[in-house]
């Protein structure tokens, strides 16, 4: 899970939210972007561990 997180905080970070923050301060910009991404990476650990407690109900109902 942690390798996933990271990769994603990574990902969002250094590409999708730079271009996003209304700034011109590189400082800023990498301030903002890595806050924002800190956020949207706990948002994404708690889907996979949600995804993970329903594939595992699903399965164990499919076993009945």
């Amino acid at each position: 899970d942690a390798v996933l997180v990271l990769a994603f905080f990574a990902f969002f970070a250094f590409r999708v939210l730079p271009p996003h923050v209304p700034s011109t301060d590189p400082t800023m910009i990498r301030l903002w972007s890595a806050l924002a991404a800190s956020c949207l990476s706990g948002v994404w650990w708690l889907a996979i561990q949600m995804f993970r407690v329903v594939l595992r109900a699903q399965l164990a109902a499919a076993k009945k």
